[in-house]
């Protein structure tokens, strides 16, 4: 989806200023590269899904999108301003 060095990963919004960067498949299992997200995505990501989860969707960041919860989340923060924060709720 956000192939564009300059748009979020997951939620494919421009980038602000505030920039993180995250490893699809994480650190602890391998995993090296990493894209550009904004931080309250790259937050989102983590609450939502566990390093086992992260590793098996891998680079298919469409499968992240596809959870309802990230899909949800996708819509609603479609519309804010690139440098938007807010708490994030944890997984439950």
């Amino acid at each position: 989806m956000a192939s564009d060095p300059l748009q979020c990963w997951l939620c494919a919004r421009p980038l602000g200023r505030r920039v993180e960067w995250h490893h699809p498949v994480p650190r602890s299992r391998g995993g090296r590269e990493t894209v550009p997200v904004h931080p309250i995505c790259h937050r989102t990501i983590h609450a939502t899904f566990s390093n086992v989860e992260l590793a098996r969707h891998g680079h298919d960041g469409e499968a992240l999108r596809s959870s309802p919860a990230i899909a949800r989340f996708v819509l609603w923060v479609a519309r804010k301003h690139p440098d938007f924060h807010a708490p994030t709720a944890r997984k439950r």
